[in-house]
């Protein structure tokens, strides 16, 4: 009952462990959590923001659809689990590059938008970790207005 708890908690806090997940896992899994975490964030589950999700994270991180599939569990999973963003949050700190760590907070949008409606859990989500990420408001704004442009929104 705790191994998949006790595993994301060794991935987490004993990284070089070598039975863990690898650093690229770690990340790709750290962003399908908060993905995962902005479609969970309004009432409804919409299938429009789980395929946004989706591709996304097959275009971001070049994976087959074996592997997204299984990344995209065990985010779903991790999430349900989770009871904060810090430990995703600080292992995109320590890995990730200003622009990478905006491109995230797009990403958020991407999804949050998908569904042609942006409910207030999403908004408030998003800008946490962007706080988290330590992006600027004005980075945040900027993937704000970068992701309701491609979902093609009116002001």
């Amino acid at each position: 009952m705790f191994s998949p708890f006790k595993t994301l908690l060794t991935s987490f806090f004993m990284p070089d462990q070598p039975s863990g997940p690898s650093r690229a896992q770690r990340l790709q899994l750290a962003t399908a959590v908060l993905m995962v975490e902005v479609m969970r964030s309004d009432a409804n589950v919409s299938p429009v923001e789980r395929d946004q999700t989706l591709a996304t994270l097959r275009l971001r991180f070049a994976l087959n659809d074996d592997a997204l599939t299984q990344l995209m569990a065990q985010a779903e999973q991790t999430a349900k689990r989770a009871n904060d963003y810090f430990h995703f949050t600080s292992a995109m700190n320590d890995e990730f590059t200003q622009p990478e760590k905006i491109q995230v907070v797009e990403y958020m949008w991407q999804v949050a938008y998908a569904d042609g409606t942006l409910d207030a859990n999403e908004n408030h989500l998003i800008s946490k970790v962007a706080g988290l990420l330590h992006v600027t408001h004005g980075e945040y704004i900027g993937a704000k207005m970068r992701a309701k442009e491609a979902a093609q929104l009116p002001d």
